[in-house]
């Protein structure tokens, strides 16, 4: 499965903020990469780059490769509703996503892992595809034989799954549900989703 696995705090610095979590090494160098640090003149940015920018925030953000956020996109356009914001309702509705949110794993990247290596279960069933679009009532579970993995204690431990009000979560079967799908303002990503309609339509 293809997917972006180079240094995570360069690209954060690309975009000027956190996007993959806590980052201690981004917060030491919060201005943009390159060999001449913070000093570099950088001129005003073309509308074309700035919608190219959210475009690969967005993408980046939720791990999701060109094609498939192309096909996102498509199938936003094709639902009744405002475009960029079921856009962003498709990429929260993602089995990876929501095994994130629900606090399984400590991030996008590793959820995705737990999901291919076979220790998630969606309404009991085993499921290895990071990319399956969950809908509202799915319960999303760990597998019985997975529920003493330490990756997996640790995140719950450390986790606060409480603060999405479009999930629920229950700590003694390690078992939450997909309640809805979230509102706009629901989503506490910084994306201009508006951005990244107006350049898939040109």
């Amino acid at each position: 499965m293809a997917r972006y696995t180079g240094p995570k705090t360069k690209i954060a610095r690309k975009f000027g903020e956190a996007i993959f979590g806590d980052d201690k090494s981004f917060e030491k160098k919060n201005y943009p990469p390159g060999q001449h640090g913070n000093n570099r003149r950088r001129g005003k940015k073309s509308e074309y780059a700035i919608q190219l920018m959210e475009k690969q925030k967005a993408k980046y953000t939720y791990g999701i490769l060109e094609r498939q956020f192309r096909n996102l996109f498509a199938a936003a356009k094709r639902k009744d509703g405002v475009t960029g914001e079921v856009l962003l309702q498709l990429c929260e509705s993602r089995l990876d996503n929501v095994v994130y949110r629900m606090g399984i794993a400590p991030s996008r990247r590793a959820a995705r892992q737990l999901v291919s290596h076979r220790h998630i279960t969606v309404n009991g069933d085993l499921v290895n595809i990071p990319s399956y679009s969950l809908k509202p009532g799915d319960v999303v579970g760990v597998r019985e034989k997975s529920k003493s993995v330490q990756a997996i204690t640790d995140s719950l431990t450390n986790s606060n799954s409480s603060v999405y009000e479009w999930l629920t979560w229950n700590g003694e079967k390690k078992e939450g549900t997909f309640v809805t799908v979230p509102e706009r303002l629901q989503i506490p990503e910084n994306i201009k989703e508006q951005l990244i309609v107006e350049l898939y339509s040109k």
